[in-house]
């Protein structure tokens, strides 16, 4: 079992706070063993959560340890926080503990400069200030979550689900990460960015659910050689409306999503199958082992065979 310590502090973002503690404690292994304990920490007794008061059973003590550490989003992510907790984030960064950020949360763990020089994102309205006051940071304003290893980072609200998820997926693999996500009525994954959910001046009117029936079919037919006039036909409109609508209410275009979808597909073959990668490549729709090779490592950020290695 793993350990998650949970930072609520002053002004915590409720939303922000609850995630990784439902997360978390509702991932079951296999078995059925809980696969992490998860301790709510604080620097203080009594935390204010905006609309009410919270009691931490565990002080900044409780940090250690911890497999993992995550730092919920504040409503004042202009105020830093107190030596003693940036001196606690620093000292379980020493120790190897994964850290990582939901929405405003990274503010605080951008006040202890372990993200200098590092790739990192917060809600996109707070994108500017972070950039502003970390200029050491690379803030990218347009993704959900974004993982550098022993540091991760997400957007806003629901992209805590995502990064919690995503985590999980890594701790033990997709089949755990699949039964979390039902019981959180969210998908594994999913696609596009934080740039579709700006807002602009004259923001694009998606059409609704629309895309699913085609979504559905592009899901049932991931071994066939599809190009986007093939896709384009089944769904009776033109490349460009098809493309355009794909970006309305997905973020991404119709290959780009057909691709995370064949991977996706992939990571669940090769932890439940002794099918060769070769043969892997055909069921999910590559025309060949060295283009789902490179697909696959751009999408996970590794090889297939260290992702068999890892999850399988």
């Amino acid at each position: 079992m793993l350990t998650v310590a949970v930072l609520a502090l002053d002004r915590v973002i409720p939303f922000d706070l609850s995630t990784p503690i439902e997360v978390f404690n509702r991932t079951r292994l296999p078995d059925g063993r809980a696969g992490y304990q998860v301790r709510v920490c604080a620097p203080q007794p009594e935390v204010d959560a905006g609309s009410f008061v919270l009691r931490a059973p565990w002080g900044l003590d409780g940090l250690a340890g911890a497999d993992t550490v995550v730092v919920p989003g504040i409503a004042t992510p202009e105020v830093p926080p107190g030596r003693e907790v940036c001196d606690a984030l620093r000292a379980a960064a020493a120790d190897g503990t994964r850290i990582a950020s939901i929405c405003t949360g990274t503010f605080p763990l951008a006040a202890t400069g372990l993200l200098d020089g590092l790739r990192a994102t917060t809600h996109w309205a707070a994108a500017g200030l972070l950039a502003a006051a970390h200029p050491g940071i690379e803030v990218d304003p347009d993704v959900l979550y974004v993982d550098n290893g022993q540091f991760l980072t997400s957007a806003g609200a629901a992209a805590g689900l995502d990064l919690c998820l995503h985590m999980v997926r890594r701790d033990y693999g997709s089949a755990v990460a699949a039964d979390a996500a039902r019981l959180s009525v969210m998908p594994l994954e999913r696609e596009g960015g934080q740039a579709q959910f700006i807002a602009h001046d004259h923001a694009p009117a998606p059409g609704g659910s629309a895309l699913e029936p085609l979504l559905t079919w592009l899901q049932d037919n991931l071994g066939r050689d599809l190009a986007l006039a093939d896709i384009a036909a089944h769904a009776g409109t033109s490349t460009r409306t098809l493309i355009r609508r794909f970006r309305e209410q997905t973020g991404s275009t119709p290959l780009q999503w057909l691709h995370r979808a064949r991977v996706r597909q992939a990571q669940h073959l090769l932890e439940t199958t002794e099918h060769s990668v070769e043969r892997i490549a055909a069921q999910v729709g590559f025309g060949s082992p060295t283009a789902f090779r490179d697909r696959f490592k751009r999408t996970t950020g590794v090889s297939p065979h260290t992702y068999r290695r890892t999850f399988g």
